[in-house]
């Protein structure tokens, strides 16, 4: 009978599968059962538990991970406001002893501490906190904005807008408290979109921008000095003492002032924050993105500008806390810098400036104005001789 025929059947059988001849049939091991498939699921093997490579080996508990560097830059520049404000209070010129101090900020009525508490320190600390930030803002925001460390408000003309049209209107006017305020807001307005006009609406900002402003500056500066000539002595020295830029004429009544201008710029400062983020990328990038560069770049303009103007009115223009706010938190944060940061990196630096001020020498109170100045010029410099250095 043929082999591919089954017995007693006459049907064809299916043919044996031929032998690999790779695999001797005596070496071949009986197969194992394999398990059968639960709902058709293919078993995968089972892995370790992966850590990252710079635990050694210590899986870091959940939900403890460590700050990045924009929080720790932002808690410890408010650890540092607390900490000048605290010794400014304790250890500075005509120092308060810690027990009378703690009485006073109960509550109690401490001959001599109180009035000069309530009065004179914590009014000067509040608005000195408040323009730090509200001027370190402004700077970030001009900055990043024009990708250039140099484009801050003081030097780009805008803190001479607001300088002139204030003197201006304490010698014509006699304006003070919210009409000096709004008199300094309207003219740093009035000069920003001047200097935006002669930089082509926009269209070629940076560089361009930048010079607009500081011939601008250096033409409101001749106006201020030529308005100083024209005026008795008297007003001359206080409107002189204002452009130095002081925080000894603080009061609640201009911290309370400041505050609420405040209240309603800060906020602006998180859409503001991601809007920069996507002009950082090129006005083409964020042309093709949906966002609208022209009008984004006038916004922003406005909001720098009255951050800085209501600063201005209040303190007068200290010099370069604008320019040093922006860069100092960029360089902290390790490039991750945001304008919070920046804010609170501003209102630093002028309480730590209040102290040096207080204390630097025995016999005079410097403003302000003039320790910020000193220790914004030779930053200037360096910022200058590295760009030089890079060829940019």
């Amino acid at each position: 009978m043929s082999r591919q025929m089954i017995a007693g059947t006459g049907r064809a059988a299916a043919p044996a599968p031929a032998p690999d001849p790779a695999v001797e049939p005596a070496e071949v091991a009986p197969a194992a059962p394999a398990p059968a498939p639960v709902s058709g699921a293919v078993p995968k093997p089972r892995r370790g538990p992966r850590f990252p490579p710079d635990t050694g080996g210590v899986r870091r508990p959940r939900g403890k991970r460590r700050p990045g560097p924009v929080a720790r830059v932002n808690l410890l520049a408010s650890a540092g406001i607390l900490a000048a404000v605290v010794l400014n209070l304790v250890a500075g010129r005509h120092p308060f002893a810690v027990a009378e101090l703690l009485s006073a900020l109960s509550g109690e009525r401490v001959p001599g501490v109180s009035f000069m508490l309530w009065e004179d320190r914590l009014p000067q600390a509040a608005v000195g906190v408040l323009a730090g930030a509200a001027f370190g803002a402004s700077g970030a925001i001009f900055q990043r904005m024009l990708r250039n460390p140099l484009a801050s408000p003081d030097v780009i003309g805008v803190g001479y807008g607001a300088s002139a049209a204030a003197v201006a209107g304490m010698l014509f006017f006699g304006a003070q408290g919210i009409g000096l305020s709004l008199i300094a807001c309207a003219g740093a307005l009035a000069v920003a979109l001047l200097i935006y006009a002669i930089a082509d609406s926009g269209k070629h900002t940076g560089a361009r921008l930048i010079l607009a402003g500081i011939a601008v500056a250096a033409m409101l500066q001749g106006i201020i000095q030529y308005l100083l000539t024209r005026t008795d002595v008297r007003t001359a020295g206080d409107a002189l003492r204002w452009l130095t830029g002081s925080l000894s004429a603080s009061t609640w009544e201009r911290a309370g002032m400041l505050a609420a201008a405040l209240a309603i710029l800060l906020p602006l400062l998180v859409p503001a924050a991601a809007k920069l983020r996507i002009l950082e990328l090129g006005d083409d990038t964020a042309a093709g993105l949906g966002l609208h560069v022209r009008g984004t770049r006038l916004g922003l303009i406005l909001l720098g500008v009255g951050l800085t103007a209501v600063a201005t009115a209040i303190t007068g223009p200290l010099a370069f806390v604008s320019f040093l706010a922006g860069p100092l938190a960029l360089r902290l944060c390790k490039g991750r810098s945001h304008l919070g940061s920046a804010a609170l990196v501003g209102a630093l630096l002028v309480t730590a400036a209040t102290f040096i001020a207080t204390n630097i020498l025995h016999d005079i109170q410097l403003p302000v104005g003039v320790v910020t100045g000193a220790l914004g010029a030779p930053f200037l410099i360096w910022v200058l001789v590295r760009a030089n250095k890079e060829g940019s």
